[in-house]
């Protein structure tokens, strides 16, 4: 969990209502997405338990039974914040455009570029991921954890791929895997938009880290 001073951090620059919405996905009408957007910026702010359901549809623009209509509890919002997070990140680094590229260090390069971007871009959200997952039920959680396992199936056979060519250093896959994911991760600690880096810029210069990685020594 994070403690109060990531949480002040978070409320200066939670998302405004509606910034969101690429990561919710088209499938949801208006009303759900403006609620999903008030509880990331709650969540974030208070943190999943100090959080109400009234603070989630006042923050909506709603009643505050209005959340009931299209969610059943609180976790199922932070569920589906959670879940439509973690799927929304796991399509940029499955993207073929990036998974098909032929050269081994540079499709690592393009996929830890395209993870770390999504979680610069989408930080807010990315916290609330990472930070409330202990809040979910247990079969929530583990379908999370299933998501998460996606990531570092992806990771790891790049590295493992690179490493078979000879393109790569023959090491510690999980480790080194492990150290690439927590880069992407760890950022929406500190990132804000607006900074000195793009979530663009940021993708490419952990990309070219990642690479260093396991080429050191190839």
């Amino acid at each position: 969990m994070a403690g109060r001073r990531g949480r002040a951090a978070v409320r200066e620059e939670a998302p405004p209502a509606g910034s969101e919405a690429p990561v919710w996905g088209d499938d949801l009408g208006e009303v759900p997405r403006t609620l999903l957007d008030s509880a990331v910026r709650c969540f974030a702010e208070r943190g999943f338990h100090a959080t109400t359901t009234r603070d989630v549809s006042a923050g909506a623009g709603l009643s505050p039974a209005a959340l009931y209509v299209h969610f059943p509890s609180k976790e199922a919002v932070l569920y589906e914040i959670t879940r439509r997070g973690h799927e929304s990140a796991l399509a940029v680094v499955r993207d073929p455009a990036v998974t098909d590229i032929p050269e081994a260090a540079t499709r690592l390069r393009a996929i830890v570029a395209a993870f770390v971007a999504w979680h610069a871009r989408h930080h807010v959200v990315a916290r609330v991921c990472q930070y409330e997952l202990a809040s979910l039920t247990a079969e929530h959680h583990e379908d999370i954890r299933r998501l998460r396992r996606r990531f570092n199936t992806v990771f790891r056979d790049a590295v493992v791929t690179g490493t078979a060519q000879g393109v790569f250093a023959t090491g510690d896959v999980d480790r080194v895997v492990r150290a690439m994911l927590s880069l992407g991760i760890d950022l929406v600690r500190w990132y804000r938009l607006g900074g000195a880096d793009s979530p663009e810029d940021l993708g490419a210069f952990y990309g070219e880290l990642a690479v260093r990685m396991v080429t050191a020594g190839a």
